[in-house]
């Protein structure tokens, strides 16, 4: 018979060897218990059910032979298949609690970022999104200018930290787009905000912003201070009254107006403390006034009549207030967001109607407007946006949402929706 250390040594061998399908049922059962019905598996029960089974696999094994049921190595096989049920079923148990009850196919898409990546200012998580490797060029377009390129890895982008991986990746294109002009950029992120960015360069400068239909005309005119690209005008010509946008103009002999490093630095302190005052945020370049030449999109006919004209008088349109900022203001400051989901299909709301759904008492939210899917023969009017729906509109696969709660409130409904 073997010394006392080598029957310990045989015992974790066997233990483990005989252990590894008890460990996997009592994992499995953990699992399953704590999943479907919220119950845990006693551990007692873990016990003599391992046991059962790891005596069964010995038995076929060969292990309950006589002279090895009576050394020591038995007692110790038997602790450690106990151990390894134990921490498999309480591994199957946390699983069983920690995994979603529902998701759906687009559900997986709706990755989102890392908790330790979002920052929280006043309550409100964002996001500062930097670029990983290199600017990519995309196929079929010129490769990016070096200069360009160079501004893109360097550059760091605050989104809203609440939104899934592929909105954000949808924001910081559009982003993109807009402040260096690209002509299509393809952005695709990672749980850590790290952003892989192909772009390419622009293609086109004043001819991508002049809207369909219209035409760019240059005039002579006493431009206003603060003008900037896409405010609304009226030119005053011989020729009449012609209404248009404005794309871009040179006042003064000059470019629009932009800061100044040098001469907008903030004024010295006298040592006592260090001066922490944070940069104003980057604004579109505007106008300083003056005699100068714009270039304004008008109508076709409009055109050709601007044209003859040496001289216009410009007068720059009010676009009132927009009504939809305060809205978005007004909830966040009440704690509501808002988000728009699709009706998915065979789901609870699809065939109802918003009274019978119950859905302000039932998911605490309100629906703020419809719209219905896209049908063959459907018009753009039949599908505009309805807005506060009454409790008899009925709802059907493809409706398009616009919903108002609480974000858990919200996440919820998501859930069901789809």
């Amino acid at each position: 018979m073997a010394t006392l250390p080598v029957e310990i040594l045989y015992g974790l061998y066997l233990g483990l060897l005989a252990g590894i399908i008890p460990a996997l049922v009592s994992g499995s059962l953990g699992f399953i218990f704590k999943y479907f019905t919220g119950v845990t598996v006693p551990g007692l029960g873990v016990v003599v059910l391992a046991t059962a089974i790891a005596g069964i696999n010995g038995g076929l094994m060969g292990l309950l032979e006589e002279s090895v049921k009576s050394s020591p190595r038995i007692l110790t096989a038997a602790v450690v298949v106990m151990m390894l049920s134990l921490w498999a079923h309480s591994q199957g148990d946390k699983l069983g609690a920690n995994m979603p009850r529902r998701f759906s196919l687009s559900g997986l898409r709706k990755r989102t970022l890392s908790a330790d990546v979002v920052d929280f200012v006043g309550g409100v998580g964002k996001v500062t999104i930097t670029p990983t490797g290199s600017i990519r060029d995309m196929e079929g377009y010129p490769p990016l200018p070096a200069d360009l390129r160079e501004t893109l890895s360097e550059g760091s982008w605050a989104l809203p930290a609440d939104l899934p991986l592929s909105e954000l990746e949808t924001r910081l294109s559009e982003r993109l787009k807009t402040e260096y002009d690209l002509a299509d950029v393809a952005v695709s992120l990672d749980s850590r905000a790290r952003a892989q960015i192909t772009a390419a360069p622009p293609v086109s400068g004043l001819s991508r912003r002049v809207p369909t239909g219209k035409r760019a005309v240059s005039v002579q005119t006493l431009l206003p201070t603060g003008c900037a690209r896409g405010d609304d005008l009226t030119l005053l010509t011989e020729a009449g009254r012609t209404d248009g946008m404005l794309l871009s103009a040179d006042s003064g002999g000059g470019k629009a107006a932009k800061a100044d490093p040098e001469t907008d630095k903030p004024a010295a302190t006298d040592g006592g403390t260090d001066d922490e005052s944070v940069p104003a945020p980057a604004t579109a370049p505007t106008t300083t006034g003056g005699e100068g030449r714009l270039t304004v999109a008008v109508p076709r006919p409009a055109a050709s009549d601007l044209l003859g004209v040496d001289w216009a008088r410009v007068m720059i349109q009010s676009r009132g207030t927009r009504r939809e900022f305060e809205l978005v203001s007004l909830l966040r400051r009440s704690g509501k967001r808002f988000r728009k989901l699709t009706v998915a299909a065979g789901g609870p709301l699809d065939g109802t109607t918003i009274g019978e759904a119950s859905i302000r008492d039932t998911h605490d939210v309100a629906v703020m407007s419809v719209r219905k899917a896209p049908v063959e023969g459907a018009t753009d009017q039949d599908r505009r946006w309805v807005f506060a729906p009454r409790g008899s509109t009925e709802l059907a696969a493809g409706d398009e949402l616009f919903v108002v709660g609480r974000r858990q409130a919200l996440d919820s409904f998501a859930e069901v929706v789809a």
